[in-house]
């Protein structure tokens, strides 16, 4: 471990400095004047894995998806061989004035890079990158580098391109570097996934918008119709109130409510919504959370009956929930609780499946035992409350694989948020446990 921990720790500067490279590209998926930018940062990708001796570097797509890189390093004889998986796309910004930095400008403040993707998840890319340096390029097992490059849109041709590209992605473990620690002291594994479902649902009262003072009154309007049916959507204790949905058991985690609440930014006197235990509530249970409506501006209002309104909902999913089962009661329930004679329509979005994740193969063991040797502290098997569906995939074309979910991230990291960050102490820590696990997967 000691010659591990040192090679690790020399080559973290250049890690680094090559995640700053990777932050400064605007690789944002979702947004289309962005390709040119997300296939630069593939290229970069590209060319980093190249540096590292890979035998075989390529970047990749199908069915008209974003660019992903596939890099591969033979596995020495008898040895397994260990798929590394990672995004290089990442989240819109928001408001760019409402960072404390430029996102696209990696800047370090109190011990923390701050930049849109410096966590979720170009650190997975750099940490990847920073195990396979520490050997010099030659890993101790075989290795495929699968970084990919529209996750944050929802991964739509994964599948597609799992099944074009599986022989060069066969593995015998799978690392997804794309979750979150306990804590920046303590390391964690993530061990269930909530799935994740989400629709449009549009209603309409009027062919047209018409003067609120002359024609105000008889009938209502589209967003009070609108509000008022997505209010039917928990009921008095802030539980989901849509019926056949799934509630798994969590694990026996102690998480206090005062750390969730500041972890969370939960205002003074906001009261938490739902019942069971706050693992329960994050991990194994359904949460719905309205995301986005479609409506007039505050700054566009003018004196109408507003003729139509739209929102988009999402519907996280315990891990052993049908995704499609979940759509169809949240569209029954959306159709059935719609008042006022309003036409609805509903269009479905994302459906993505959850997962339980074995933790008694040999693979979880070693990774555990190289978490616990990098941070000094065992590490702490969670659920993650947010979805990871492309992992379902994984296991459905790879059936024979033990796939291992860890983290670059910890609760502070505000993923997809402004003011997106890293905690520099430890992703170091992170880069070791990744290097060390690839010596103890190849039973060094």
């Amino acid at each position: 471990m000691n010659d591990i921990a040192a090679a690790v720790e020399a080559i973290l500067p250049s890690v680094r400095a090559d995640l700053e490279k990777l932050v400064r590209i605007p690789s944002v998926s979702a947004e289309p004047a962005r390709a040119d930018d997300v296939r630069a940062s593939a290229e970069a990708v590209a060319a980093l894995a190249r540096a590292e001796n890979a035998a075989q570097v390529d970047v990749l797509s199908v069915d008209g998806g974003a660019p992903a890189v596939i890099a591969n390093w033979p596995a020495p004889p008898g040895a397994p061989t260990v798929l590394l998986y990672a995004h290089h796309d990442v989240q819109p910004t928001g408001p760019a004035d409402a960072w404390g930095s430029a996102p696209f400008e990696p800047t370090e403040r109190g011990g923390r890079i701050y930049g849109r993707g410096a966590a979720d998840d170009k650190a997975g890319v750099a940490a990847h990158l920073a195990a396979l340096r520490a050997y010099g390029g030659r890993p101790p097992v075989g290795v495929v580098l699968f970084v990919e490059g529209e996750e944050e849109v929802g991964s739509p041709t994964f599948t597609s391109f799992l099944r074009t590209y599986r022989d060069r992605l066969a593995a015998d473990v799978i690392v997804v570097a794309d979750s979150v620690n306990w804590s920046i002291d303590t390391p964690g594994l993530t061990t269930s996934l909530r799935g994740g479902v989400d629709c449009y649902v549009e209603l309409r009262i009027l062919d047209h918008a018409v003067h609120s003072g002359i024609f105000g009154g008889p009938v209502i309007d589209a967003l009070t119709a609108l509000c008022r049916l997505l209010g039917t959507l928990h009921d008095d204790n802030g539980d989901v109130a849509v019926a056949g949905l799934v509630h798994d058991e969590a694990p026996d985690v102690d998480y206090p409510e005062a750390r969730f609440r500041a972890e969370a930014g939960v205002l003074d006197g906001v009261e938490l919504s739902g019942t069971g235990s706050l693992a329960e509530r994050l991990w194994t249970r359904p949460a719905i959370s309205v995301i986005g409506i479609d409506a007039p501006s505050v700054a566009d209002a003018a004196n109408i009956v507003v003729h139509q309104a739209r929102a988009k909902v999402s519907l996280r999913l315990a891990p052993s929930q049908d995704p499609r089962a979940a759509l169809d009661a949240l569209a029954d329930h959306l159709r059935s609780h719609a008042e006022y004679g309003a036409q609805i329509s509903i269009t479905d979005g994302m459906v993505g499946a959850g997962c339980d994740l074995d933790t008694s193969s040999p693979a979880f063991r070693a990774a555990e035992s190289a978490f616990a040797d990098a941070f000094g502290q065992a590490p702490v098997q969670l659920g993650i409350g947010g979805s990871i569906p492309f992992i379902a995939e994984f296991e459905r074309e790879f059936p024979d694989a033990t796939v291992l979910v860890t983290g670059v991230e910890d609760p502070d990291s505000r993923a997809h948020g402004v003011d997106e960050s890293l905690h520099v102490e430890q992703f170091g820590k992170v880069c070791l446990a990744e290097a060390l696990l690839l010596q103890r997967l190849a039973g060094d």
